[in-house]
């Protein structure tokens, strides 16, 4: 392959990830995710994953569009002193991220509303009971030590230790952050974790005692989860056909 294409190549992949990136942060949006214009979404474009793309500083979820999002170094430390900075936190968790995780391809934190009460709980863990439950039995990490915004280089770096060969995190007293090779499957695990949230939620609300699945059980219903990968790209696909439906200009 010629060096112009090369370049091509690596020019159409960087516009996919922007536009599906761009999607994300709509659908977060539209299903009330989002924390007023907190909250931050990031793909990998180079090779060892440190150049990144991120959501603009202080732009809402819901007016996101493929061409504003900027492009960074995890490498560069002049990356905050400039006019165009992104949002602290998200620099020192996506940076950390993509600096030292190279399966984390794809990085989106939230504060959504169910996860985000696990994470207030002193027992935050996601225990199966259900199906989609089960899809993070063992499969999640919790990082139980809270130390304030995220706005300090030491914060992102303990998250992402954190997060080590996971794909998913509950940060305590936080929020919830996944990460995955693609916008596809880090949408769909986030979608996933806060129904899984919401199911427990609400079992608690019940005031009865839970009913736990064994290991075994658990253990071999995350395990189908898999059986059904291709369905996390088709959840994606199809949402992004009901925002091209409604006219979002996400993609512009």
């Amino acid at each position: 392959m010629s060096q112009s294409n090369v370049v091509a190549l690596e020019t159409a992949d960087e516009k996919q990830l922007r536009v599906d990136l761009a999607a994300a942060l709509r659908l977060a949006a539209r299903n009330d995710w989002h924390e007023g214009v907190a909250n931050h979404f990031s793909a990998a474009v180079s090779a060892d994953g440190k150049k990144f793309l991120v959501n603009r500083r202080w732009k809402h979820f819901s007016m996101a569009k493929a061409s504003e999002l900027l492009l960074v170094d995890a490498d560069d430390p002049e990356t905050m002193n400039r006019p165009d900075a992104p949002d602290p936190s998200a620099w020192s968790i996506h940076s950390a991220i993509h600096r030292n995780l190279p399966h984390a391809r794809v990085a989106l934190h939230l504060h959504p509303p169910y996860a985000t009460t696990l994470a207030t709980l002193k027992d935050p863990t996601i225990y199966p009971i259900d199906q989609v439950t089960a899809r993070f039995y063992k499969r999640i990490a919790y990082d139980l030590n809270f130390g304030g915004i995220a706005t300090e280089q030491a914060e992102g770096e303990r998250i992402a230790t954190t997060i080590g060969n996971h794909r998913q995190v509950m940060m305590g007293n936080h929020g919830v952050t996944t990460v995955a090779p693609t916008v596809a499957e880090a949408f769909d695990a986030m979608y996933h974790l806060e129904r899984a949230a919401r199911q427990l939620v609400l079992a608690y609300q019940t005031g009865r005692e839970l009913a736990i699945m064994s290991d075994e059980i658990a253990e071999a219903t995350a395990a189908e989860w898999e059986v059904y990968k291709d369905a996390e790209f088709a959840h994606f696909d199809e949402m992004k056909h009901i925002l091209d439906r409604e006219g979002a200009d996400y993609a512009d």
